[in-house]
């Protein structure tokens, strides 16, 4: 997508990869959107760092990342020993798959890669074979949320207002997005809409990340407080739920996705509002067999007892003031815990239709077409 930085508008992905430096190259998603930075990583311990601390966030965006991370790693062997190597990559896979437990896009990216990687005889067939499947897997991840756009644009129409959770837009996977891809796609086709921004506490990623990509499109939007949904739902002035989400279960069409989603799918299911999940295939996890057993990562309290943050401007303008920097400020009791899980399981019932580069399908249609959705015969996790 397009980014306007000190007055140039320039392209960029959320993830690359620089093989010459082997470094993996991020936005700096904690940063925005006060500022834009890309940074980059040395080795793979740093790029599992950067997916557990959230520098770059967001289902495919960790699964790209991880990608590179595992080329990274595969990069930096030296000697020529194929079984020194295999060890050595099973240590890299392991360390980049435990950053984000719940997101299964991560695992399902690296395991490509070391598909790929597995019809190399030699360590410098293997290495050179990894970079290119981790860069097929970007390119990949573009194109599927290219295909999702192209579907779901149908669901937008005329005057329609559409609620979002948290981000699921191209800061959250290589580019387009999943959840925005309608919306970006509508917008080509010259539909007018508006959209409403959960802020999505405890991170804010809603307020921080969507609200800025949409402000960059020129998408009329508002930021609303996580609990206003049911009021505007209940005023009748949301008329369409579009999610991401982090794992989907092909067996059973559960979602996996950001603290809060199953909020909004029960508000939305007692006010009969439409509630999609838009996914590239990557996130279904064809092996699970039940939502009760999707790992669900408990984050640090401090993210819920406090925020970050920049001062206000003192000329009460909308940019950030010159030096400020972020800053952590304690919003809750200093003598109370929190609790703090980053995710919760929706139910398929509770949706309306899984939004793929495949087509629209509802829940409990994705395992009588994973075949056609990329899970082969679907073998059960041992």
């Amino acid at each position: 997508m397009k980014v306007t930085v000190r007055g140039r508008t320039e392209s960029f992905r959320t993830v690359t990869f620089d093989a010459t430096a082997n470094s993996v190259r991020l936005i700096e998603q904690r940063l925005l959107p006060h500022e834009f930075k890309i940074i980059g990583t040395r080795n793979y311990r740093e790029t599992a760092r950067a997916i557990s601390d959230m520098v770059v966030r967001g289902a495919g965006a960790i699964g790209a990342a991880a990608a590179y991370g595992l080329a990274q790693g595969a990069l930096a062997f030296r000697g020529g020993e194929v079984r020194k190597f295999s060890a050595h990559m099973e240590t890299v896979f392991q360390t980049l798959a435990g950053a984000r437990p719940t997101a299964v896009d991560p695992v399902n990216a690296m395991n490509g890669v070391r598909r790929e990687m597995a019809r190399g005889g030699t360590v410098a067939e293997q290495q050179a074979l990894a970079v290119a499947a981790a860069e097929e897997f970007a390119n990949e991840d573009v194109r599927h949320c290219a295909e999702i756009g192209r579907h779901g644009a149908r669901l937008i129409r005329d005057g329609m207002n559409v609620l979002t959770h948290c981000n699921a837009g191209w800061l959250a996977f290589v580019d387009i997005g999943t959840a925005t891809a309608p919306l970006y796609a509508a917008q080509e086709q010259g539909k007018r809409f508006h959209v409403f921004c959960d802020e999505t506490r405890p991170r804010l990623q809603g307020a921080s990340l969507t609200a800025w990509e949409l402000a960059e499109q020129k998408i009329p939007h508002h930021i609303i407080a996580d609990n206003a949904a049911g009021h505007l739902m209940q005023r009748g002035e949301i008329d369409l739920v579009i999610v991401g989400s982090d794992r989907v279960l092909g067996r059973t069409g559960e979602v996996a996705n950001k603290i809060g989603t199953y909020t909004k799918a029960v508000l939305a299911a007692r006010h009969r509002i439409p509630f999609y999940v838009a996914i590239p295939l990557s996130t279904i996890d064809w092996k699970l067999k039940r939502g009760g057993d999707i790992p669900i990562e408990e984050r640090r309290q401090e993210e819920v007892l406090g925020a970050w943050g920049v001062p206000a401007n003192p000329q009460g303008g909308a940019g950030r003031p010159r030096g400020a920097r972020r800053v952590y400020v304690r919003v809750a009791n200093a003598m109370s815990p929190a609790r703090n899980p980053g995710f919760d399981v929706t139910p398929a019932e509770l949706i309306t239709g899984i939004i793929t580069p495949a087509g629209i399908f509802k829940p409990g249609e994705l395992w009588r077409q994973r075949h056609r959705l990329g899970g082969g015969d679907g073998a059960p996790q041992k």
